[in-house]
């Protein structure tokens, strides 16, 4: 159909009520609708003055929603069906429930389609989230990673808090103003590590950010995994094994406080400390310090009271000695005079006992040494004795030997001399009085004076 022109007439238009009402009449007329088994997976359940409300979700085999839908039970049906669920299956209805319901679809002009259930079928128990959850958590346990993060050591007073969430989202808001406006004043240092915190992108983004909190772990104390409040649905992002490893793995703490208090991930099962609200966690923090920062006033209540006990005590004991100085001064002196009394009237007894002991000693000392000097005289005298015996006999043996190399000495001279030489026929030529031994070192015309056994010849060499 071609567009209308300038002036072409307008249709005529159904207002939004009479089309929303349109839509309910034919909801009411298809019988289809009014009396209906739906297979779905129970999400954001919650009972309030009665009655049970819920969403019903169904997913794609990659885990997406591809369909949701308000359903409500009644007060008038809801304890018949509670009581009947529980009863077959052991649990209550609850999040995460992949169910068989009954019921009829409606559709408000307000508040849109609905769909109000008036029985469960019990043999549909566990939904497919708590199916992954429940795989996820058996698998981590099978590697032997699953409470690996309870065991990181929480500091008593942690402040450096590497915070991993959505920023400009209102958990976190919550969060921060929690820190910040704790009454006792306590100085936190939170960091803000964005992630997206819903969707897709969930556990891919929480990964990336705790990666970057590793990089400087050395910088933090532990680690805040928050999101606020919101449909459950949204929640699925962090049932996801890849983030639930990395989390148990991670080097430190990791504190969660994803949802509400109704909402359960997997993470909440593998983390340190899991809290109901971003809130919570930040209370848990400051109850944390609160609880070390009471430890330690305590211990300086207590070293001040043992400090002024001490003192106290010890200045009683000082007034106790101060009083007890003077009487303590007196009966020691009093003791030491009758000590030196006692000592004094001994002195002379034991003077002459002394005297006593020395003179006898003395006496027989003195007899022993008259007997040990005559004995020592005695000894001297015979060593004298034999020692001039040995001198004597010495002397005359050393003067005979002394005497005979006198005696070859003088032969010996006798017969080197040279008046014995010259007895034999021999001279010696001497030039100015040194005696020659070679002609060669005499010259023509040089005089030379020849000695004989008897007399002397001077003779020129030619």
């Amino acid at each position: 159909m071609s567009a209308p022109g300038l002036f072409a007439e307008v249709p005529r238009a159904m207002t939004l009520l009479q089309l929303t009402t349109a839509i309910g009449n034919a909801i009411r007329m298809t019988p289809a609708l009014q009396g209906a088994w739906v297979v779905a997976e129970l999400s954001d359940v919650r009972v309030s003055g009665g009655h049970c409300y819920m969403e019903l979700v169904e997913k794609s085999a990659s885990g997406q929603t591809v369909a949701k839908l308000r359903a409500t039970i009644w007060q008038s049906r809801f304890q018949y069906i509670r009581q009947k669920f529980l009863a077959a299956t052991g649990r209550d209805v609850m999040t995460g429930m992949k169910v068989m319901l009954y019921g009829a679809v409606s559709h408000h002009t307000l508040y849109g389609l609905s769909f109000t259930v008036s029985d469960i079928d019990p043999s549909y128990t566990l939904g497919d989230m708590e199916r992954l959850r429940r795989e996820i958590l058996l698998r981590l346990h099978r590697e032997g990673v699953l409470g690996v993060n309870k065991t990181r050591e929480l500091p008593p007073a942690p402040q450096r808090i590497a915070v991993i969430s959505a920023p400009g989202a209102a958990g976190y808001g919550d969060f921060i103003n929690q820190l910040e406006g704790n009454p006792e004043g306590f100085v936190f240092y939170p960091h803000l590590f964005q992630a997206v915190m819903q969707g897709e992108k969930t556990s891919s983004s929480v990964r990336t950010a705790l990666e970057a909190v590793e990089m400087t772990v050395d910088l933090w104390d532990c680690v805040a995994i928050i999101r606020g409040g919101g449909a459950t649905s949204d929640l699925n992002g962090f049932d996801d094994y890849d983030l639930a490893r990395a989390v148990a793995l991670f080097p430190l703490p990791v504190v969660v406080g994803i949802g509400h208090e109704r909402d359960r991930t997997v993470l909440d099962e593998i983390a340190h400390t899991r809290m109901k609200t971003p809130t919570a966690v930040a209370s848990f923090f400051v109850d944390t310090l609160r609880a070390s920062f009471g430890k330690v006033q305590d211990m300086v209540d207590r070293i001040a009271r043992y400090s002024t006990d001490r003192l106290q005590g010890e200045e009683r004991r000082l007034a106790n000695c101060e009083a007890m100085l003077p009487a303590l001064a007196d009966a020691r002196i009093a003791a030491a005079k009758a000590l030196l009394d006692r000592e004094i009237t001994r002195i002379p007894v034991l003077v002459q006992s002394r005297l006593q002991e020395a003179g006898a000693r003395l006496d027989i000392s003195a007899r022993l040494l008259g007997a040990m000097s005559q004995a020592r005289v005695s000894q001297a005298s015979q060593r004298l004795d034999a020692l001039r015996e040995r001198l004597m006999a010495s002397a005359d043996s050393l003067l005979k030997k002394e005497s005979t190399k006198l005696d070859n000495l003088s032969g010996l001279v006798d017969a080197l001399s040279p008046l014995n030489t010259l007895k034999r026929g021999y001279s010696i030529t001497r030039v100015d009085g040194k005696a020659v031994t070679d002609a060669k070192t005499l010259s023509p015309g040089q005089t030379i004076e020849t000695e004989l056994r008897q007399g002397r010849v001077v003779s020129v060499v030619k």
